[in-house]
């Protein structure tokens, strides 16, 4: 038994098909010791090896654990819910924050090895909120929404395509009726899961209030919007702050400008692209239908700018954020009540700026 190791901290890699882990220790003083790194296959044989390998260097209970895991698209997901029924403390951090804590280490490198490191320091220096595995039916809903999103995809292409073999000079019988048939049966796949979506929210009753007060209350946003943003973000579970899920959804600015030259300004689209595309045609329903206080910002920004697009991701941006207070809140929207809120902060303000700046916004 070690009684100068005052903490652990397991930092975890991930890739499609591998872990790279790094295990460290605190010891008095505020130093810290790597005791060990390696690799492991992605699969239900290599979390069992990396079980027993921590198992091994962890012989002292009563010191605290931490195992710190980078959200990498769905291929964390497993041995995340492997090592929390394990019984291990595990914390899960979103990329763009893992990032930030590197960068400010001074770490310009980028490799399997050095991140495992800088996550396990991370979990070493930081005091990290403990992940929970995200409500089961959350995950479906995003599935499922997933799924449709590519379906309509692929009916707007078949349509495209019949649309064009329709008014060709000699269009094939066989191609307009196989292209038919293929677009009845995104039809069906696409009521199917309406079906099930609605069938999901109806046996989560809480979900399902909250999202019906949101969709209900902001006109222009339908519950298909707000159940996909909900299932994206696993009902804003990791979030903390506007802030993290504006980075977290690719709608933080990014800024280029050194002594007297002034690059694009642009917002970085590093984060959910299907939280962006579910807000695209929302964004034009609020300026469409005037919704305050979403088309005075767009006003402002396109008096400003000249270009309607900076206007309509200014929109995405307040309408995402809205999105994630009232859900927060459980509450139902009111302007009046929102205009109020917006005057005692600096937000709005510096949302406007940011998108004023002569920055690229193509989704």
């Amino acid at each position: 038994m070690d009684t100068k190791v005052l903490k652990y901290s397991v930092g975890i890699d991930i890739s499609k098909d591998e872990l790279e882990i790094c295990f460290k220790s605190l010891q008095k003083g505020q130093e810290t010791k790597v005791k060990g790194t390696r690799k492991f296959p992605n699969t239900k044989k290599g979390f069992l090896q990396v079980n027993n390998w921590i198992g091994k260097r962890y012989k002292d209970k009563t010191i605290p654990l931490v195992v710190v895991v980078e959200a990498t698209g769905v291929y964390h997901e497993k041995v995340s819910y492997y090592l929390h029924k394990s019984g291990y403390c595990v914390v899960i951090i979103l990329p763009n924050q893992s990032n930030s804590y590197l960068k400010s280490l001074g770490i310009k490198s980028k490799t399997d090895s050095i991140d495992s490191k800088g996550l396990a320091q991370m979990g070493i220096e930081r005091k990290l909120r403990i992940w929970t595995p995200p409500n089961a039916e959350l995950m479906e809903l995003r599935s499922l929404t997933r799924h449709k999103n590519n379906l309509q995809k692929t009916k707007t292409e078949l349509k495209n395509r019949l649309h064009a073999q329709q008014n060709s000079e000699h269009p094939s019988k066989m191609v307009v009726k196989q292209l038919k048939s293929q677009i009845r049966t995104m039809d069906n796949h696409l009521n199917s899961i309406d079906k099930s979506i609605k069938a999901l929210l109806e046996n989560q009753s809480l979900f399902n209030d909250k999202i019906k007060k949101i969709s209900s209350s902001i006109k222009g946003i339908g519950v298909d919007t707000v159940v996909s943003i909900v299932a994206e973000t696993n009902g804003f579970e990791l979030f903390r702050s506007q802030g993290q899920l504006i980075s977290y959804s690719g709608y933080d600015i990014v800024e280029n400008q050194s002594g007297k030259r002034n690059g694009k300004t642009k917002i970085s689209k590093k984060g959910n692209s299907h939280i962006r595309k579910s807000l695209y045609f929302p964004a034009l329903n609020m300026v469409r239908y005037n919704v305050e206080p979403f088309t005075s910002l767009y006003n402002r920004v396109f008096e400003r700018t000249k270009i309607k697009m900076k206007g309509y991701v200014a929109v995405q941006r307040k309408l995402l954020c809205m999105v994630y207070t009232l859900w927060k809140k459980d509450q139902t929207f009111d302007p009046e009540i929102f205009k109020e809120q917006q005057k005692s902060t600096l937000y709005e303000i510096s949302i406007e700026k940011c998108l004023s700046s002569s920055f690229c916004v193509s989704l």
